[in-house]
């Protein structure tokens, strides 16, 4: 009987993930891409897709398990990765169902649902903003009672900063849990905590925390979508006060939501009004809005590779060792465009070393030896970008696929 090759099978229910597709195949597995119909015609890496398939939906069930389970009648699937944060609840669904090793629905909720990740925070003794349950009406009045507005209200498992509504008082939150109707279980209600958000990206092997850098926001994510501003994001100083605690700090966060092997991408804030951190959210997955790109600028690694590794050297029962990194600087400037492609031609400082080409987005990363020549490009490059191609429009409840 041949050997059985190692077979990924890959969620993408948007384009994205294509550097983890070209590494299983690099690896020797044989890949499977299960994706939305509407992405089948996407750039995907299609000489390291050993196999394509596509559904109108990927997240309606039982369709995805009657779908999955018809395709493993005559395949032999060992691990399925989700390659967006929409993906990640219905992989754990599938592995639980059809057995195959990986994070369980219990695990991810720690990862997806930020309820469930700020219990489970809390209960281990991580410094969260308060919050309360959107469940008893009891216990939202004496919440609002005892921590005065404004309040945020978050979906419990949307992605990004997507449906966050700031309220400043009772009645907002009244009216606005009259319009979710029987939906508002599905929130939870958080302290506003005035601060800086910073995010720490990890990669993580057998419940240790093998690779993290720490990277700062210009304005907080929500600030930028629900006022229109450009996105910012860039490497803190290696041995600054900030990323030494936050690289601490995302280890406790880690061990306490028992995160065992993959790669995560979580945000803390510190309170402008007492200076501590406090966890806001993670994701079992790599950051979107381009950190990636950012971060392999900066460090040498790219993190959707490297999540190939570890799940193929975790299906193979063999070690996984980081490569090289190297410690540089980088920092992401992107806005929503007015222009379908904006020229970025004059962005021509030596240190540009990446432009983002998608329709109606600009967007660029610059590297560099020294954080303070990223500060100063970012500082100029934003300027620049409000003025010539910035376009702004309301925040959506919902990402628009």
């Amino acid at each position: 009987m041949a050997e059985h090759q190692t077979t990924i099978l890959a969620l993408g229910s948007y384009f994205k993930g294509t550097a983890f597709l070209q590494e299983c195949k690099a690896l020797g597995c044989t890949v499977y891409l299960l994706t939305k119909e509407k992405f089948k015609d996407a750039d995907w890496p299609r000489e390291s897709i050993d196999e394509m398939f596509w559904m109108p939906e990927t997240h309606k069930q039982p369709d995805l398990t009657y779908a999955v389970s018809y395709m493993m009648r005559t395949r032999k699937i060992d691990r399925i990765v989700p390659l967006d944060d929409y993906d990640v609840e219905v992989a754990a669904n599938l592995r639980e169902h059809l057995r195959i090793p990986g994070m369980g629905e219990t695990t991810v909720r720690h990862f997806r649902d930020k309820l469930a990740m700020r219990v489970q925070a809390r209960d281990e003794g991580v410094n969260v903003p308060d919050f309360c349950p959107v469940i008893n009406y009891d216990e939202l009045r004496e919440f609002m009672e005892r921590v005065p507005a404004p309040w945020v209200l978050k979906p419990r498992s949307e992605a990004a900063s997507f449906g966050i509504k700031k309220l400043n008082s009772p009645q907002e939150l009244w009216d606005k849990l009259n319009e979710l109707g029987d939906r508002q279980s599905y929130f939870v209600l958080e302290k506003f905590v005035p601060g800086d958000v910073f995010h720490v990206d990890s990669i993580i092997w057998e419940d240790n925390v093998v690779f993290s850098i720490a990277n700062g926001y210009a304005r907080p994510p929500l600030a930028v979508v629900s006022s229109g501003d450009v996105f910012r994001s860039r490497t803190l100083p290696y041995d600054s006060a900030d990323a030494v605690a936050l690289r601490e700090f995302n280890k406790k966060v880690m061990k306490a939501l028992h995160m065992k092997r993959g790669v995560t991408h979580a945000e803390y804030i510190k309170g402008h009004a007492d200076g501590k951190f406090y966890f806001l959210e993670t994701a079992a997955r790599v950051g979107g809005a381009n950190l990636a790109e950012m971060i392999e600028a900066a460090s040498g690694i790219n993190l959707w590779r490297e999540w190939a590794r570890v799940e193929v050297a975790n299906a193979r029962k063999e070690e996984y060792s980081l490569p090289p990194v190297k410690q540089e600087y980088a920092g992401i400037v992107v806005c929503l465009a007015q222009q379908e492609w904006p020229d970025l031609s004059a962005y021509d400082a030596p240190e540009v070393v990446w432009k983002l080409r998608k329709e109606h987005h600009a967007g660029l990363i610059v590297q560099a030896k020294n954080p303070e020549r990223i500060q100063q490009l970012l500082d100029e490059y934003g300027e620049r970008f409000a003025r010539e191609f910035l376009a702004w429009m309301p925040q959506l409840d919902k990402p628009n696929d």
